[in-house]
Parts: structure tokens; sequence; C-alpha cells
């Protein structure tokens, strides 16, 4: 089951709200999405300060099987990213709900209600 405390795109992106309500979300990838893709060799990100678009691409995974896009379901601005990943990819296999996160996105009054909850994401791709 993945965690209960984020919400879940049907492009497999995870989208987690800071602890408190705060207005940076966090995104990454879900089990089920690296198990697809399997060996990640490559994650393409924004630079900080960049804007993301709900329902828009903000980046790329690469893996020895496919490239992917990587989608974000909040607009808002890129305050951080995993610079871990551009040294070492594979972290998204080891971790992707922890060491694995890709960006933070501040994005004031985000609605993520429209996402999947785990048990629904779960349901659906059976993680």
């Amino acid at each position: 089951m993945p965690p209960a405390d984020r919400r879940y795109a049907e492009s497999h992106e995870w989208h987690q709200p800071a602890s408190g309500g705060g207005e940076i979300i966090t995104i990454g990838i879900t089990r089920f999405a690296v198990d697809e893709l399997t060996d990640i060799t490559y994650v393409d990100l924004p630079a900080v300060g960049k804007k993301v678009t709900a329902g828009q691409r903000f980046g790329e995974i690469e893996s020895v099987k496919a490239t992917s896009d990587l989608y974000a379901a909040v607009s808002g601005e890129v305050t951080e990213i995993n610079t871990a990943l551009k040294d070492d990819p594979s972290l998204v296999n080891q971790d992707p709900y922890g060491k694995g996160w890709m960006i933070k996105v501040r994005a004031a009054g985000a609605d993520l209600s429209g996402l999947m909850t785990a048990e629904q994401y779960a349901a659906k791709h059976g993680e």
C-alpha cells in the first residue's frame, strides 16, 4: 500500500503536502511507476524558481526500458529539487516515497482532492 499521507495522480506521481498544511507540495513517482520503468538511469528536473502548471509536463525520467514525462497536479513555483538524483538516479528505485522525491513546489491554495487516495491508487494499480 502506498503511503496514506499523500495523493496520487493517474500519471503515477505522488503529491505530499507539507506537514501542518503548508503550501509546499513534494512530488515524486510511485512504486508502481518505478516497477514499470525498471532501472532508472536519468531524471531531468526543472530549475529552482521555474513555474510548473497543473497537468503539464515538468520533467522526464529515463530508464533502461523507457523515457517518461513527469507531470505536476498543482501549479506553482519550484522551491527545491532533489539534487542527489543527478548523481544517483537509482535513489528513485530504492526509495520512491522517501529519498527518491523529485521536486518541491510552492502551490498556495493547491487542492489535491481531485487526486486518488492511497487506497484508491492501490485498488487501481495493485500497489
